[in-house]
């Protein structure tokens, strides 16, 4: 969502497989970014390798998208999923995001798939009343130079992966776990749970948010439990009756609890995502998903009629709610938690953060872009490369993920602080909604590659 109150080479120079009898490949199963002319790349829970003129990279994890620019690395992607297939829901795409796509040749590819709100609306979900709004089309393609953009999370790893199909320097290995790495005399080891082992000059994990790459790089910390349960639906808008389609981006702020919808693949799709207090299951693999209607009917039961109608119809026009519990870690300290060495993380490796800002997947697109630079540095040593990555970087994620915690307080707000919210909705209204330290915000270097 939007703001809130005051406060991914082509070319391959050199590089070479071989097989050895002891089971070792070096150079065949492991990804990364490319340069040249733009390109892009997406995968989940993946590791990559990179090759530099004779150099060898090594294993990565990756959860967004990388770019081209002007380089010599070959680009390697390690995939523990045995395919890509369509997951997720709805992702929203600010401004800063889509410039990077554009950069990447991409723009023409996501208005084929992509929705684009004419609006950000925040209602009340007790009253139903709109507490205040933002004009987002032509409005934010004016102040930021690109437009804000919702789409399906499948769409979009769907363009990302397209567009490397045919590049001959990246290569996508699925089924292909990695369970340890290590680095040293300036290479980087990786063994896949098939006993494979992999060299390389670097190695960047993307591997989300209980990151192996992490776990290996930094310690075992475990991830927060923020003490809020995620219903997600995919719904038809056809199956609504006209007027409970959108195609506006619309917050509903309760005590407690809030729910967003959003159109995707061009209006044909409403994304839905309830979010409110709660423990989380313990075994979610076990887990009566079809009880999830009747928990959150009841969790919403003192919300208005309109907001009542739309949770009622999920479960009766799609295949119902899909629950998921949402943790975090805290904010990045400092470039010494993106970047050791050879080996870098990015994405929900690096900084998850909960959704209250709407930038997982844009803080992990703009990782990619300011990765893409970087490694274009053909100047300097890999590891001072990943080191300017992880400094270009570190602070802006942790201000995304600190803010993005506080927004979570401000929408569930109950009591007096409520009732302020809601006041200082009515009054500041746009002021309140646009974030131009966000959508100004860095990242750009892929434009100017």
């Amino acid at each position: 969502m939007i703001g809130w109150l005051p406060q991914w080479r082509g070319g391959v120079f050199g590089t070479s497989l071989r097989y050895c009898s002891e089971g070792c490949i070096d150079l065949n199963q492991a990804t990364i970014y490319w340069s040249i002319s733009p390109r892009c790349f997406a995968a989940s829970q993946s590791a990559y390798a990179k090759t530099d003129f004779d150099r060898r990279w090594r294993d990565r994890w990756f959860g967004g998208c990388s770019g081209g620019g002007a380089g010599g690395w070959e680009v390697r992607l390690f995939e523990r999923a045995p395919e890509f297939s369509e997951v997720g829901a709805g992702v929203q795409i600010g401004p800063n995001v889509v410039r990077r796509l554009q950069a990447w040749g991409l723009h023409r590819a996501l208005q084929a798939v992509a929705a684009f709100p004419e609006k950000l609306q925040v209602r009340s979900a007790v009253s139903g009343r709109e507490l205040a709004a933002l004009p987002l089309g032509a409005s934010v393609i004016e102040r930021y130079g690109a437009a804000y953009a919702t789409i399906h999370r499948a769409d979009l790893h769907g363009l990302l992966l397209h567009a490397l199909r045919d590049l001959p320097a990246v290569h996508l290995n699925l089924d292909q776990r990695v369970d340890h790495h290590q680095q040293g005399d300036g290479v980087v080891t990786v063994r896949l749970a098939d006993g494979t082992v992999v060299e390389g000059d670097a190695l960047v994990g993307a591997d989300g948010l209980r990151s192996g790459t992490r776990a290996r790089l930094l310690g075992e910390v475990a991830t927060r439990t923020s003490g809020h349960l995620a219903y997600r639906a995919v719904i038809r808008q056809i199956d609504l009756p006209l007027h409970m389609r959108t195609r506006h981006v619309t917050a509903w702020l309760g005590p407690g609890l809030h729910v967003v919808q959003y159109p995707l693949r061009r209006d044909e799709l409403m994304n839905v995502v309830a979010i409110r207090h709660g423990e989380s299951p313990a075994d979610l693999d076990q887990w009566d998903h079809s009880a999830n209607a009747a928990d959150l009917e009841s969790a919403l039961s003192q919300t208005c009629a309109p907001l009542q109608e739309l949770i009622r119809a999920v479960p009766q026009v799609s295949g119902g709610w899909r629950l998921w519990p949402l943790s975090d870690r805290a904010p990045v300290r400092g470039p010494q938690e993106m970047a050791q060495g050879l080996v870098a993380l990015l994405g929900d490796a690096a900084h998850p953060m909960r959704p209250y800002l709407a930038q997982g997947a844009g803080m992990a697109i703009e990782d990619a872009a300011e990765l893409q630079r970087a490694l274009s540095m053909h100047d300097l040593e890999v590891d001072l490369r990943l080191r300017r990555y992880a400094l270009n970087r570190w602070q802006r994620n942790a201000r995304v993920q600190e803010r993005s915690r506080r927004n979570g307080s401000i929408f569930h707000a109950t009591g007096l602080v409520r009732l302020g919210r809601d006041v200082s909705l009515r009054l500041l209204g746009e002021r309140l909604l646009d974030v131009p330290w966000l959508y100004r915000g860095d990242g750009a270097g892929a434009s100017h590659l």
